[in-house]
């Protein structure tokens, strides 16, 4: 069934509002108790991360942190990963699944601050300061712009909240994300909690099986594969939701594949015309669900729609949630779709 316009528009919003790398400037060591007066910092800190053009510093680790939509789970996904669960006081991102054992339900138990919120299914400034937040992480810069109805960064600056953006969220086309931008957040949440060894252990253990996988299918042939959003509009045409560039393209390569679309469009999305789509080798399809519950119906149902695919006379697709987004799980996409397609590398 497909989702509200409201919410494809805003996810829509929220993927085309990235492109400005973040990165850290300097952190401390170890993680301390708060600091016993104001303005002193805990042992380890302080931390300065250079965020969009701002440096943002943490005299201690937050203890109270908003998480907004973004139409992304990728904030969440790497705070639960890192630990980081109980420093939450509002989340409101949500796949509805992941690849993640136990993921979606953790997710699901995290408190939303019971927030009223706006037609980009998001926190509201007032709300937001009703909170009292001491970090608001936003996938864009988008959740922080005021004419959408936001707080600003600095008016949350000036309430005692720090702020950030994540890897390529600065500007407006997320087009050149990849992998390593997963990193980046999961490294950059690792310096402002002073967990930086866990985030560190979750890379190297990703870049791991990421290596591997990619070794086994080095010298096979690439598919020709279309990802698109399951029952999502992103503009005018019957595909629009068909994926054109960023982080999908690095899992489909390191997964030893290739994205069908790549030439279609310059932009994220190919917002494709049902005869372009009907043209095209298609040897894989791989559907990302955002709040699909059955998006294995809809890779059944976009197959039969076009018999002369290979992927429709070999029945080859694949359904994935959040490891195919920005998040600490791209490993799992990359693994998912290289057993699908080269199954007897494995």
């Amino acid at each position: 069934m497909p989702l509200n316009r409201p919410v494809a528009t805003a996810l829509a919003a929220a993927l085309s509002l990235l492109t400005s790398a973040c990165g850290a400037v300097s952190d401390g060591d170890k993680a301390g108790a708060d600091p016993t007066r104001a303005g002193t910092s805990a042992p380890g800190y302080p931390v300065t991360l250079d965020n969009c053009g701002r440096e943002e510093t943490f005299i201690k680790a937050p203890s109270r942190v908003v998480v907004m939509n973004g139409a992304s789970v990728a904030e969440v996904s790497t705070l639960l990963a890192l630990g980081l669960q109980d420093r939450i006081v509002a989340n409101q991102q949500g796949y509805g699944s992941s690849e993640v054992p136990g993921r979606a339900a953790a997710i699901k138990a995290l408190p939303t601050g019971d927030i009223a919120l706006n037609d980009a299914y998001d926190i509201p400034r007032e709300a937001m300061f009703g909170l009292r937040p001491d970090l608001v992480l936003s996938l864009t810069s988008y959740g922080f712009d005021q004419k959408n109805g936001f707080a600003t960064r600095e008016q949350l600056e000036q309430i005692g909240a720090n702020t950030y953006i994540s890897p390529q969220g600065c500007d407006d086309e997320p087009s050149k994300m990849t992998v390593a931008d997963s990193y980046r957040l999961l490294r950059d949440m690792g310096r402002i909690f002073n967990v930086g060894d866990k985030a560190e252990g979750l890379i190297a253990a990703s870049k791991k099986s990421i290596a591997a996988v990619a070794e086994k299918v080095r010298a096979e042939k690439k598919p020709r594969v279309m990802v698109l959003f399951s029952n999502m509009t992103m503009g005018s045409n019957d595909f629009s939701s068909v994926v054109s560039h960023g982080i999908v393209n690095d899992i489909l390569a390191k997964a030893g594949a290739a994205n069908a679309f790549e030439d279609a469009s310059t932009t994220t999305f190919a917002d494709l015309s049902k005869e372009k789509a009907a043209a095209t080798e298609v040897d894989a399809v791989v559907v990302i669900a955002y709040q699909d519950p059955n998006p294995a119906a809809y890779a059944e149902k976009l197959l039969k729609e076009f018999p002369q695919w290979p992927a429709a006379r070999t029945h080859t697709y694949v359904t994935l949630s959040d490891s195919m987004y920005l998040g600490p799980s791209n490993d799992l996409a990359v693994e998912r779709i290289a057993r699908k397609l080269h199954p007897d590398a494995f």
